[in-house]
Formats: structure tokens, C-alpha cells, sequence
């Protein structure tokens, strides 16, 4: 097989890993320009070549007056960065926020649990990548999630023994904050995603921190996830791809797992492909992993070479769920639990992201109430702000607070959030009068999302 750094060179079993890794560049880009007369439009088939970009064009779920009018708005913002700056209309949401897509990670959080029981310190590893890998099965989905409300939450409980809280701590720049925790670990994370609009395309960098704590020996992991590259957002199919590298360090011991997401090729050559190693502190391969992150991921032990070593097999660590058939916006059943109210707590915050009036109306089908609703909110935030601002006030989150670090990311400086313990406090006295009883939860008409009380 030859060693990891000669596999990329030579070909073999992790053949071409890192070749176009470049989200910018793909040879199966091809611009459409003759029969759309839309100068510079690139649109890409993830499952055909190079000569059908006309044809994929007229596809996707805009209708034609939609699509031509939504791209002469866009059109000016090419080059930005646009995760907050442009209004953009329900049809393309999917019923579900920013913070609930971070709770999408606890879906297999018993690889974290199975890490935090292991001896061996490699296979540590592998089951807490693989946890990290998970999620990318849910994060193809194509519809937009909701971006939070200042000082608005959510909140799960009943999944694993997890206690999960994240909440939206900064409105310019957009960021959120996340915990959580059972009797095997803690996730803490601090996002701040970056976008470049690229006209019929938008790269993603995912501006963040992520730690877990393994409690059993306090080892302490961070995560930095490949950028993500949404394809075809106005005309053709939608389609995301998350290709580069995604690095698990960890921090306590110096071992590190790294994984390359390969690029879609032509006629989807390499889609959804991870192939990576587990290394040492002395960076030399010990277990090498492979699969996709669609499907499922393998581990092998292997020597210094990279190669497998003998008398050993290649394993299954983790294999995704299987999925609800033709769901409209294809959620997982994980994905559902999370807007239900199976998974939260029997006092809920008003502020949690389930109560939101458009979110809830988009999952009952109503778009002309959530598009409404959705529009409400926002002017309803924008003049809080100016009279915050008219104060000389400040806001504050309530379960987080921003700590004097800026740590560096390969995408940018992050200001971090740390989880300040009182939501355990306010759980442990959840006779709040402010506390929504989710039993009596009932319709879209009763929804109590109280904005009012988000700032406060």
C-alpha cells in the first residue's frame, strides 16, 4: 500500500485522497451561458459529466419567474458573504433553525459514550471521528434551517441520557453557542459560519470551536470540520459537498485522527468518500479509516506503511439509520425527533427554537402563514436592536458568556462563548412561571413564543 504520504503520490488504497480537494475548483464545473443567457452561471450534475449543465439548469424546485427574478436580486452579493445580510423567502427553509442543526451531532452520540469507555487510546479515536463523520448525512439536506432570533434556544433532553442547550448569542455576526452532556462527556461549541456567494453556488466555512471531554480520563478532543460547498442554488438541483480535511486532535495525549472528504467527480466519482488515519504523538499511522459518510465508516489496524496489518480485518464502527422514505425535506427520524416534543424537557424556555410561529407553520405546510411570520419576526428583532441601541444597551445571553479569548481558526478569529452552569441551576428549578408546560402544547395558534422575553 505504501505509507500514507506515498499513497498520494502513487495510487493504491487511498488513491488521489487529497487530489482536488480545492472546493474552488472541480472539473466538472461548466458554465452555463447560451440557453439561459446568464453570463458566468455554473451549474453542476452530481451524477452526470460535463456536456449536460443546460440541461441540469432548468432543473431543481424554483419556478422559472422565481428563479430569474431571485437571481437579478442575487446578483449584486456575489462575493459576500450573505449569512445574514439578504431575506430570503420560506420556499427554499426547511422547518427547523440553526440551533436544532447543532443538536443533529447527538444523534450517535454513543460512539462518544463507546470513546469514553475505551482502553485502547487509538480506537478512542476512531469511535469519536466517526461520531464527528456521522452527522454529515443529515447536513446534506438542501433545504435552508431558520437563522435564530437573538437570545433565542433550544433545548433536548431524552435521547441517550443527554442534556443538550444551545442558544444564539450574537445577531451581527450571526453565532451560537451549544453544550452538552451525559455521564460520558461534554460538547462545547462556539459557531460563527462564514459564506462566499458565488452566484449559482455558496461556500461555507465553519468558523467555530468544538471540544469534547471524555470524563472518564478528562481527554479532551477538538474538532476542525472540512468548509462546505452548497451547488446549484438557483438553477439546477441543489446539492452539497464537503470536501477537505477534517482533523480530531487530541489535546490531552498529542494523538490526532485525520480525514479527507473526497470531491464529487464526474458522474459522481468519490462522492460521500472519507479516508483518513489514526496517528500517534510521533504522527506515525495506527489504524487506517475508510468509508462514506453517507453509508457507514470502517477502521483496520495498520503499520507504519499504512498498510494493513496482517491478520487483521477491516470493521464497521458506525452504519447511518435508516431514513423515513420520500420525506419532503429529507429528515432523518433523529431529524424529527428534534422538532418534536419527545425530546424536550417538561417545562420548556418560550424562547425554544419548536415555538418559533414560522418554523411551526412551514412544518404544518402552511407557507403563506410562515413566510408572514417569518417577516414579523425579523422586523420585530430589527426594532429591538434599535432600541437596545437607543438605550445604550447591551445584550446578554443567559446561559453563555463571551469570554475575553479569540482563538484562531483556518477561516477566521473567534470570539468564544463558554457555557456559564446556570441552565443546570434553572433545570433543577424548573417551577419557572415563565417555563412553557409542552403537554399543552396543541397548534399553531396557541404557539407562545415569547420574543419579548429573549433580550430581557
Amino acid at each position: 500500500m505504501g505509507s500514507p504520504d506515498t499513497n498520494q503520490k502513487k495510487g493504491g488504497f487511498f488513491a488521489a485522497m487529497t487530489s482536488g480537494l480545492s472546493m474552488f475548483s472541480n472539473a466538472m464545473h461548466r458554465s452555463v451561458n447560451g440557453l439561459l443567457g446568464y453570463e458566468g452561471v455554473e451549474v453542476i450534475n452530481p451524477e452526470g459529466g460535463k456536456e449536460d449543465a443546460e440541461e441540469e439548469a432548468q432543473r431543481g424546485r424554483w419556478k422559472q419567474e422565481e428563479r430569474d427574478s431571485y437571481w437579478k436580486m442575487m446578483q449584486k452579493y456575489i462575493g459576500s458573504d450573505v449569512t445574514s445580510m439578504v431575506t430570503l423567502p420560506v420556499l427554499i427553509f426547511e422547518p427547523m433553525t440553526m440551533l436544532q442543526k447543532m443538536a443533529e451531532l447527538m444523534e450517535y452520540s454513543y460512539l462518544l459514550d463507546q470513546a469514553d469507555k475505551c482502553e485502547d487510546p487509538y480506537m478512542r479515536m476512531v469511535y469519536a471521528s466517526s461520531w464527528a463523520v456521522s452527522v454529515y448525512f443529515a447536513y446534506q439536506r438542501t433545504w435552508k434551517p431558520f437563522n435564530p432570533i437573538l437570545g433565542e434556544t433550544y433545548e433536548m433532553v431524552n435521547h441517550g441520557g443527554v442534556t443538550f442547550i444551545s442558544e444564539q448569542v450574537s445577531h451581527h455576526p450571526p453565532m451560537s453557542a451549544g453544550h452538552a452532556e451525559n455521564e460520558h462527556f461534554t460538547y462545547d461549541v462556539t459557531s460563527k459560519l462564514r459564506t462566499k456567494f458565488l452566484g449559482n453556488s455558496l461556500d461555507v466555512y465553519p468558523v467555530g470551536r468544538t471540544r469534547v471531554t471524555l470524563k472518564r480520563d478528562g481527554i479532551v478532543l477538538d474538532l476542525v470540520p472540512p468548509p462546505t460547498k452548497v451547488n446549484n442554488l438557483i438553477f439546477g438541483r441543489t446539492w452539497v459537498d464537503s470536501p477537505g480535511e477534517m482533523i480530531m486532535s487530541n489535546m490531552t495525549t498529542g494523538d490526532k485522527v485525520v480525514l479527507y472528504f473526497q470531491p464529487c467527480g464526474w458522474f459522481g466519482a468519490n462522492r460521500y468518500e472519507v479516508d483518513g488515519y489514526v496517528y500517534n504523538a510521533d504522527e506515525e499511522p495506527k489504524i487506517l479509516m475508510t468509508g462514506k459518510w453517507s453509508e457507514s465508516m470502517s477502521y483496520q489496524p495498520c503499520d507504519l506503511e499504512g498498510e494493513p496489518l496482517p491478520g487483521t480485518e477491516m470493521k464497521e464502527v458506525w452504519r447511518v439509520a435508516t431514513a423515513p422514505p420520500n420525506d419532503k425535506f429529507q429528515f432523518t427520524y433523529f431529524a424529527h425527533k428534534l422538532n418534536s416534543f419527545d425530546t424536550a424537557p417538561k417545562k420548556l424556555l418560550p424562547s425554544d427554537s419548536r415555538l418559533r410561529p414560522d418554523r411551526w407553520a412551514l412544518e404544518k405546510g402552511d407557507l403563506s402563514k410562515a413566510g408572514a411570520a417569518k417577516s414579523s419576526l425579523e422586523e420585530r428583532q430589527r426594532a429591538e436592536k434599535r432600541n437596545r441601541e437607543a438605550k445604550g444597551d447591551q445584550f446578554n445571553p443567559k446561559w453563555f458568556d463571551q469570554t475575553e479569548e479569540v482563538v484562531p481558526t483556518p477561516w477566521g478569529d473567534l470570539e468564544l462563548y463558554r457555557f456559564n452552569g446556570k441552565y443546570i441551576d434553572h433545570r433543577n428549578s424548573i417551577d419557572s412561571s415563565d417555563a412553557v408546560d409542552t403537554g399543552d402544547v396543541q397548534s399553531i395558534e396557541f404557539c407562545p413564543w415569547q420574543y419579548a422575553n429573549l433580550s430581557e
